[in-house]
């Protein structure tokens, strides 16, 4: 390949040197030269791949840690050879019955084959990466939803449960075909279906051509991410291949994704920060990926062996999202090289900024926040290398995306953009924002207007143009008609010493509908009573209304698979807390048992979640009093409750 093409394989019209972007007006000019479709090469994403692995055949792609040990041999696969497996997918799941539509799923941990089944899929159909740390009955809503015809899973391991609920879905799987077991087909009984070893099928297929002889359109649907809630119909984000292909040609574009750089990769496949930011993006400009482990970030020795970790590898970007960025902060450098790293990148959520200056100032690294979503294929805006940085700020949109922030009526519809500084709805358009989702339903609200996603989150643009996530539309919380973003004072708790994790989240009271309530995650060692952080927020926050009425110290936050702080399982929390509290003094007063009743929230199809009280006395007068009791004390709730 003549250079310039083997430095910008995915841009047609870029020569030898990446474009800089010191000002808005440079982007603005780029963008002037030529319409995206002309600039992008690739019209998918094998076709995306097939250009990186030209960019030097031998070199590697792919090193996989058994247990993310910088110090163990990894597996190795060079460009050459991970395409040639991406092909040997393809035509395996073509042999499968698998065409243009089609739904291969994939419930896998971050194992080599995963990354191969994902693109594969890809390259003949439609590709479904899932949770797998789900329930069964969640897996199964899923599966169902998207039209599932050949599952590729894991056979049974120790530590794991994976297998047997693979073993009690399929029979809810109507359109089921074919199950690939990836490490080897476990024997079945005379009464279970067949299954398949996913790595002896796929060792018989050619890896030099598509035996399907159709290369995928731009237009044709790539992939589904399952996101939002886990009750009801299954929110199926739809990809189409110039959604992703464009997420890796932007971070190329950006400086983001080198050729024969490495990345530290423990993102979760069924993430798009993974499958496209971190997995796409890099392979297809060259690059490799360095997987700690089948289990990624969640492995303990990833995040203690970080920076061994970049010693070892040299890559020039940390990239992953805030918790893992902050613990990693936390592991003392010591005495090996890190100066490969040029920058640091994160997003899925906001990055404290005493994180940003613990980089900044601790380090010398840069800080680039990234923000997107898993309906604009990953990264939208991003701080800019080359542009003054502000700390807070998630940048501006990648080129040919665009942003604004608008004001949204009672009932969801588009009522004007917001003025600069002015807090609305972030709306977001571009060649990485998706259509709609799979099931109609979940479209309704989807879009502020036709072709701008509502993010569902909070922000405003200042009078430069830079974007501010000021918070979630539905973290709000609203304190008799007050509205109290959390994310100020999430960011004071985390300038406090001890704390390490901290999420603020709304508990229902009967006279101001919300109340704020804090719960925080100390730092190991660290000895701190909520007391006192109550009274720092109280001592640095001029919102009075926004100080919590309780701090909970908790030992384990609860996260989701990628490391965002699940705020849906405080939010329960709280509500059981609260419902305790108020039924202690109720049933006291009628003489019950403080140990024969319990409280539970649980999620309700209806109601989105119900208080479920059950008294454990039987019938009789004191029965009657004490369900007139609990009705009294938790009827003024804005929540549905139930006496068992």
């Amino acid at each position: 390949m003549p250079e310039p093409v083997r430095a910008h394989v995915l841009d047609r019209l870029i020569g030898a040197e990446l474009p800089r972007f010191t000002t808005p007006a440079d982007v603005a000019a780029f963008e002037a030269q030529a319409p995206w479709q002309q600039r992008v090469a690739a019209q998918s994403t094998y076709e995306a791949l097939q250009l990186g692995a030209a960019i030097d055949p031998q070199a590697p792609a792919l090193h996989f840690l058994a247990d993310a040990d910088p110090d163990a041999p990894p597996l190795t696969w060079t460009h050459a050879e991970f395409f040639g497996q991406v092909t040997q997918a393809a035509n395996l799941f073509h042999r499968l019955g698998v065409g243009a539509g089609d739904v291969v799923s994939l419930l896998l941990p971050l194992l080599p084959q995963a990354f191969v089944a994902l693109y594969g899929a890809q390259a003949v159909g439609v590709a479904n990466p899932v949770n797998p740390m789900l329930s069964a009955p969640q897996l199964a809503e899923i599966l169902h939803a998207a039209g599932t015809q050949v599952l590729v899973t894991t056979g049974p391991a120790d530590g794991s449960d994976l297998w047997e609920k693979v073993q009690a879905i399929r029979a809810l799987l109507p359109e089921l075909r074919s199950v690939l077991v990836v490490g080897g087909a476990p024997e079945t009984g005379p009464d279970e279906a067949e299954l398949d070893d996913f790595d002896e099928l796929l060792a018989r297929q050619p890896a030099t051509h598509l035996i399907s002889g159709r290369m995928p359109l731009a237009t044709d649907i790539a992939g589904y991410f399952h996101t939002g809630g886990t009750t009801g119909t299954p929110k199926l984000v739809r990809h189409n291949h110039a959604n992703q292909v464009y997420q890796a040609w932007g971070l190329r574009i950006m400086g983001l994704a080198e050729p024969g750089r490495a990345v530290l990769f423990g993102l979760p496949l069924f993430h798009v920060g993974g499958a496209l930011t971190q997995g796409l993006a890099i392979l297809a400009n060259g690059g490799r990926i360095v997987v700690l482990s089948a289990a990624g970030w969640r492995n303990p020795h990833a995040v203690r062996n970080v920076w061994r970790l970049v010693q070892r590898y040299r890559p020039s970007l940390f990239g992953g999202v805030p918790t893992v960025i902050g613990a990693a902060l936390q592991v003392p450098v010591g005495p090996v090289d890190i100066s490969s790293l040029k920058r640091v990148s994160a997003g899925g959520s906001a990055i404290p900024v005493a994180v940003i200056r613990g980089y900044e100032e601790g380090l010398q690294l840069p800080v680039l926040e990234v923000y997107g979503m898993t309906e604009t294929a990953s990264v939208h805006t991003m701080v800019y290398p080359d542009m003054p940085r502000q700390a807070g700020s998630v940048g501006r949109p990648l080129p040919y995306s665009r942003t604004r922030v608008v004001r949204i009526d009672a009932e969801g519809r588009y009522a004007g953009d917001c003025a600069p500084d002015e807090i609305g709805v972030v709306a977001m358009a571009g060649p990485g924002c998706f259509d709609g989702y799979r099931s109609e339903q979940h479209n309704r609200g989807a879009f502020v207007e036709p072709g701008w996603v509502n993010s569902g989150d909070l922000g405003r643009l200042d009078a430069d143009g830079l974007l501010w996530i000021t918070g979630r539309a539905k973290d709000l919380i609203i304190r008799g008609g007050h509205n109290i973003d959390p994310a100020p004072l999430e960011e004071l708790l985390y300038r406090h010493p001890a704390v390490s994790l901290a999420a603020l989240v709304g508990q229902p009271d009967p006279y101001a509908g919300e109340l704020p309530v804090a719960y925080v995650q100390p730092k190991p060692g660290q000895t701190v009573t909520p007391a006192e952080l109550i009274g720092w927020l109280r001592e640095h926050t001029p919102e009075r209304a926004a100080v919590p009425v309780a701090l909970h110290l908790i030992e384990t936050m609860p996260l989701t698979a990628v490391g965002k702080i699940f705020k849906p399982a405080l939010r329960v929390d709280a509500m059981r807390r609260v419902a305790e509290q108020l039924l202690q003094t109720a049933l006291a007063g009628q003489g019950a048992d403080p140990s024969a009743w319990t409280v539970a929230v649980q999620p309700d199809p209806i109601h989105g979640q119900v208080i479920r009280v059950t008294l454990g006395t039987p019938a009789g007068p004191l029965r009657q009093a004490l369900e007139a009791a609990v009705h009294q004390a938790l009827g003024p709730l804005a929540l549905h409750h139930e006496v068992n």
